[in-house]
C-alpha cells in the first residue's frame, strides 16, 4: 500500500477523532454537514465505481446475494455500534464501563471497508472510507471520553480503530494475490458484501440526520457537493 493512502486512511480517523479534545462547544450542526458530504460522497462511488467492479466478472449473477448480505450484516451490526458509523453519539452515564460492542463492530465494519481498496486501488473510494471515518472516529471518542476514559486510553483506541481499514486492505491483497488462502475467486464477493455495507451506511446518513425526512438548504449543498466531486473523479479517470 502506497505510503500516502495509509497515511490519508489513518490520519483522517485519527485525527478526526482526536478532535474531540479541542471541541469546546456544540459542534453536531457541522458534523451533520460533514456527514452529508460524507455520506453523498460515499453513495456516488459506490454506484459509480464499486457495483460496476462487482458485476464485471463471471460471477455477477450472485452479486446481488452477497450486496444484500452486506446490507443484513449492517444492520447486525448497528445493533452493538448504535449508529457510530453513522456519527451518532449516544450518551453513556456509567463510569469505566468499556463499550465492547461498539469497539467491536466498529473495528469489524472498517476492516471490510478497507477490503475493496485492494482491487483497482481508487482514489476515490480511499477518500471515500477516510471522510466517513472523521464523523465515526469523533462519536467514538465522545462515548469514550463520556465513560470518563483517560486521555492515553482513548488515543490508544482511536489508533485500533484508524488502523484497521489499512489492515482490511492488506488482508485483501493477501487474499487477491494467493499468499493468504488463494481464494481470488471470491473477491468481488467480497466486494458485494462491502457494497451493502456502504449502500446501508451512506443512505443511513443522508435520510436518518433530517429532521423530519426534509433537507434544509445547506444539507442540500453539502450533498450535491459529495456528489459533485465523486461526478469529477468518475469523469477525470477516464469512464
Amino acid at each position: 500500500m502506497e505510503a500516502w493512502k495509509f497515511c490519508v486512511l489513518f490520519f483522517c480517523a485519527f485525527l478526526g477523532g482526536s478532535a474531540i479534545f479541542l471541541v469546546k462547544s456544540d459542534k453536531s450542526k457541522l458534523l451533520k454537514l460533514i456527514l452529508s458530504f460524507s455520506g453523498a460522497y460515499l453513495f456516488a462511488i459506490t454506484v459509480l465505481h464499486l457495483i460496476p467492479d462487482a458485476y464485471s466478472g463471471s460471477d455477477s449473477r450472485e452479486i446481488g446475494i452477497f450486496i444484500l448480505i452486506g446490507f443484513l450484516l449492517q444492520i447486525f451490526l448497528e445493533q452493538f455500534s448504535e449508529g457510530v458509523e453513522h456519527g451518532h453519539i449516544h450518551k453513556h452515564h456509567n463510569a469505566q464501563i468499556f463499550p465492547y460492542g461498539i469497539m467491536i463492530s466498529l473495528c469489524l465494519h472498517a476492516f471490510l471497508e478497507g477490503m475493496p481498496l485492494a482491487k483497482d486501488h481508487h482514489n476515490e473510494l480511499i477518500f471515500g472510507i477516510a471522510l466517513h471515518h472523521i464523523p465515526a472516529a469523533f462519536a467514538l471518542a465522545s462515548i469514550l471520553m463520556q465513560n470518563h476514559f483517560k486521555k492515553g486510553s482513548i488515543v490508544f483506541y482511536l489508533i485500533l480503530f484508524a488502523v484497521m481499514a489499512p489492515l482490511g486492505f492488506y488482508v485483501s491483497i493477501g487474499l487477491s494475490n494467493g499468499t493468504i488462502g488463494g481464494v481470488d475467486a471470491y473477491f468481488n464477493k467480497i466486494m458485494g458484501i462491502v457494497i451493502g455495507i456502504f449502500l446501508h451506511i451512506s443512505t443511513t446518513i443522508l435520510f436518518e440526520s433530517s429532521a423530519d425526512h426534509k433537507i434544509n438548504t445547506r444539507k442540500m449543498i453539502a450533498v450535491l457537493l459529495g456528489i459533485g466531486v465523486a461526478l469529477i473523479g468518475f469523469f477525470a479517470g477516464g469512464h
